[in-house]
């Protein structure tokens, strides 16, 4: 009993680990394959250092098409609310982040309705105020995204050896399922048969014992 305790003790550790980092921000790169007149999310988060501090912040995105070389501002996030300041994208553009709160941290928008104009290089400019007691903390983060918009989608090559791992994985788990079944089928079958074997002695001593009893019985009549 106490090495069962003992070996609880890193499994609550890790089930309070997991419990404490599971509203954690985590960076994520955003995809960079569109399809044609299909959906697509930009994918841009800036995460605080110190998340007990609180925060507010805004959202800027600018676009560059294939072939040019200025950024032109499509989209600002401000007071939980957005604009879009591009007619280009005129009611194509939606906040895709974090909602009902000031305090930023996924900056993402999702463009409907893909087309091949929207090919080119996507700017998220983050610009945060920490709010301390005594002061306030300006950081700007700047995140690049690189858009290519295709006819059809297509499957990336750490997607179809993922796909294959996963069936591997399976068939070795199936396997190993199997060699535990045969392996503890024959252990209990071997178990058995000893088991019956020394019932079978126990009662052949038996036996035995009874006819030399009964023998000795008749000599003495």
């Amino acid at each position: 009993m106490p090495a069962l305790r003992l070996l609880w003790v890193p499994v609550l550790m890790c089930l309070t680990h997991v419990w404490l980092c599971s509203g954690a921000c985590v960076e994520v790169d955003s995809n960079t394959e569109a399809v044609m007149g299909n959906g697509f999310k930009l994918g841009c988060i800036s995460c605080k250092m110190r998340g007990e501090v609180s925060a507010y912040a805004t959202v800027d995105w600018g676009f560059m098409a294939e072939g040019e070389s200025e950024y032109t501002h499509i989209y600002s996030y401000a007071e939980m609310t957005g604009n879009i300041v591009d007619d280009h994208f005129a009611d194509r553009l939606e906040w895709s982040g974090s909602i009902n709160t000031a305090d930023v941290q996924d900056g993402s928008i999702y463009i409907r309705n893909v087309t091949y104009n929207d090919t080119g290089t996507y700017r998220c400019d983050f610009d945060r105020i920490l709010v301390f007691p005594n002061y306030e903390f300006h950081t700007s983060t700047t995140k690049l995204i690189t858009i290519n918009v295709v006819g059809k989608a297509t499957r990336s090559m750490a997607s179809i050896l993922s796909e294959i791992m996963m069936y591997v994985t399976i068939i070795g788990l199936q396997l190993w399922l199997i060699v535990e079944m045969v392996y503890c089928y024959r252990k209990i079958a071997a178990a058995g048969e000893e088991a019956l074997r020394e019932s079978e002695e126990e009662y052949l001593a038996i036996t035995s014992e009874s006819k030399d009893n009964c023998a000795d019985v008749v000599v003495a009549e």
